[in-house]
């Protein structure tokens, strides 16, 4: 089952909606995905800087305790530190000594990443999601059917920098890649198939493919089926499998790009009736980037 929701602004108008629109998104979605939900949003960001999402408990004194280049803003289960690029080793490094209890769900420069277990609308509730602002998003409503109910096992995952997925399918063949992966590097921190879908783009696009090649890549090297949403720093992108047996249906107007499992999840954006609205095609890689 799940759901899937996405969404890039072409229009600077609608930054300050992001988030908004995609919380109506979510919820719509509530009945393909009740289980879970997450998403990431990709908001302000400075060269110079990273952004650490971590979640867990007991989060409040983190950023302090880091040192007073390190800020931190707490929102229920998730904390966002931002810190000098330049510190990013030394504080995963005091995460993993002093935090091993936190996990570390996103990184990057302007990419935020939040899940939790529980009905989509409470989830973006819980987190602020209709306030947050930015030029792109994508979210996921779970159905676990393959596995227990877990917020580690939400999605999106992240496995690289300002990069993540979320997925609805199913890999037959996610063990034999995750052995080919990690040891090229690739690091896994739970059994989802999705999370290996996205470690496996991480690695072709370290080895100096494009978004779009390391996903035409995918139609090959992945077996089973399924529909992909990737966010970057830039854009998102979207692909099904040849057989494309998972919904999924676009809009794309002046003013935006939108992707829904269903239409229904895209009936309540802006200008709507208007949209040029269509299912993507099977085995045909779609991406849109900013500037």
């Amino acid at each position: 089952m799940c759901g899937i929701v996405g969404l890039f602004l072409k229009d600077p108008g609608l930054e300050p909606r992001l988030g908004a629109l995609v919380a109506d998104m979510l919820a719509v979605m509530t009945d393909r995905g009740p289980d879970s939900a997450g998403f990431a949003i990709y908001g302000d960001g400075r060269p110079d800087q990273l952004k650490l999402t971590i979640r867990g408990a007991d989060l409040e004194s983190v950023a302090e305790a880091l040192g007073p280049k390190i800020t931190g803003v707490v929102r229920d289960t998730h904390l966002v530190l931002t810190l000098p690029l330049v510190e990013e080793a030394s504080v995963r490094a005091w995460l993993a000594t002093e935090r091993p209890d936190l996990a570390v769900t996103g990184s990057g420069q302007r990419i935020e990443l939040y899940k939790e277990v529980g009905l989509p609308g409470a989830v973006a509730e819980r987190f602020g999601l209709a306030g947050m602002s930015g030029t792109h998003a994508i979210g996921h409503t779970r159905m676990a059917t393959e596995s227990a109910v877990t917020t580690a096992g939400a999605h999106p995952f992240s496995t690289g920098a300002d990069q993540c997925l979320v997925h609805n399918g199913s890999l037959s063949n996610h063990r034999s890649l995750r052995r080919r992966l990690e040891p090229q590097g690739i690091d896994f921190s739970t059994d989802n198939d999705s999370e290996v879908a996205a470690g496996y783009l991480t690695w072709r696009l370290r080895e100096g493919a494009s978004l779009s090649q390391a996903l035409e890549s995918s139609l090959t090297d992945l077996d089973g089926f399924f529909t992909f949403v990737v966010g970057t720093e830039n854009g998102f992108a979207v692909l099904r499998d040849p057989i494309a047996c998972k919904p999924a249906v676009m809009a794309e107007t002046d003013s935006y790009v939108a992707f829904g499992s269903e239409y229904r999840a895209l009936v309540g954006l802006p200008g709507i009736e208007a949209a040029r609205v269509f299912e993507p095609e099977p085995a045909r890689v779609y991406a849109w980037e900013r500037n």
